[in-house]
């Protein structure tokens, strides 16, 4: 199975965090899953770190990384195609982080994980 995370899913899985579900838990650790960490999730995560409303055990763009490699992710770049699939989103949701994954995980044909309820309203496969 292919699956992208959603942002917070990758968060709650490095950092321990128990408000990841047992499913998504069970998900991300199958050997026979591909998980991948999209690079909008990166930059999410390197906004939240600069405004101080999310602090890392080192500097970001050495944490994600190591995190990325450490727990064997595959990381999925933000092509001209992603970004254009939004364009064609209805606006259920307005978060552009969230958007740029809903277009990701069509295009690619990956499962998205997600705790966010807003998400099932697109034509995605939303796993939590």
């Amino acid at each position: 199975m292919k699956v992208l995370l959603d942002t917070h899913a990758f968060l709650w899985w490095i950092m321990n965090d128990p408000r990841l579900s047992e499913r998504a838990t069970a998900i991300i650790a199958a050997p026979e899953n591909s998980v991948y960490m999209s690079a909008a999730s990166a930059w999410e995560i390197a906004i939240k770190a600069q405004i101080g409303k999310l602090s890392l055990a080192q500097p970001v763009e050495q944490y994600i990384p190591a995190q990325v490699t450490i727990n064997g992710f595959i990381d999925l770049p933000i092509s001209l195609g992603h970004a254009l699939q939004t364009y064609s989103l209805p606006l259920h949701h307005r978060d552009p982080f969230d958007r740029i994954l809903v277009a990701q995980s069509q295009l690619e044909e990956m499962f998205l994980l997600s705790a966010d309820p807003l998400l099932s309203r697109y034509a995605v496969d939303v796993i939590w």
